[in-house]
This record gives structure tokens, C-alpha cells and sequence, in this order.
């Protein structure tokens, strides 16, 4: 049953993935990756607020690694940052890197403490 539960998670995180990425890319001309930062912010947020609420086995594997596994792409934080450095946009490329960490562990932490909130 959880690997079940997984999948339809992926379903609906990787289409969401590429929604947010189209849209984001299509609204603001950003040198920055705009809708891989996003998707990574919402994905630890989402991730930390299922850990600090105490999400059960079920929900954790739907939602928690499914969607959010989904989701969030760390390949593709790589790809865009070695993609910046390459065309010459090294100061890009470590914004990239600091905002792009940075804002998840902050993303999670909040999520975390959102979730502990929610559940006390």
C-alpha cells in the first residue's frame, strides 16, 4: 500500500513542479531559476509542517515523499547553478546556491514550527 501511496503523491507533485516552473518563468524574466526555488521553498515548507504535526505513515508517504519528493528537484538546482557559472554569471550561480539553501532550511524550519503549532 505505501508504494501506492507514493506514486499517486508523484503524480500530482511532478506536474505541479512543471506548472509552477512554466508559470513562474512566463511571469518574471529572472536570470535566477525563480520556479525551482520556489518548488524547493514550498516543498521543505510542506515537508516540516508534515514532520512537526506528526503526519501519519499514510499521509507522510502521499504527501511527505511522494508530492514533496516530487516536487522539489534538487538535479535541477544543480543543473541551473553549473548552467550560470557556465555562461559566465558566476555571481548568479552562489546567489543561486546561498538563496536557494538558505531559503529551504528556513522554508522547513517554518514548516516544522507551523506543523508543531497546528498539532499542540
Amino acid at each position: 500500500m505505501t508504494p501506492l501511496l507514493v506514486i499517486l503523491g508523484a503524480l500530482v507533485g511532478a506536474p505541479a513542479r512543471y506548472l509552477v516552473d512554466r508559470a513562474l518563468a512566463h511571469r518574471f524574466d529572472s536570470v535566477l531559476p525563480l520556479g525551482t526555488l520556489a518548488v524547493n521553498m514550498g516543498g521543505s515548507a510542506l515537508l516540516g509542517a508534515l514532520i512537526g504535526a506528526g503526519a501519519n505513515h499514510w499521509l507522510f508517504a502521499a504527501a511527505g515523499t511522494g508530492f514533496c519528493g516530487a516536487l522539489t528537484t534538487f538535479s535541477t538546482f544543480g543543473y541551473e547553478t553549473v548552467r550560470l557559472a557556465e555562461e559566465g554569471a558566476y555571481s548568479y550561480a552562489v546567489a543561486n546556491v546561498v538563496i536557494g539553501v538558505g531559503a529551504s532550511l528556513a522554508a522547513a524550519y517554518l514548516g516544522v514550527q507551523l506543523g508543531q503549532w497546528v498539532r499542540s
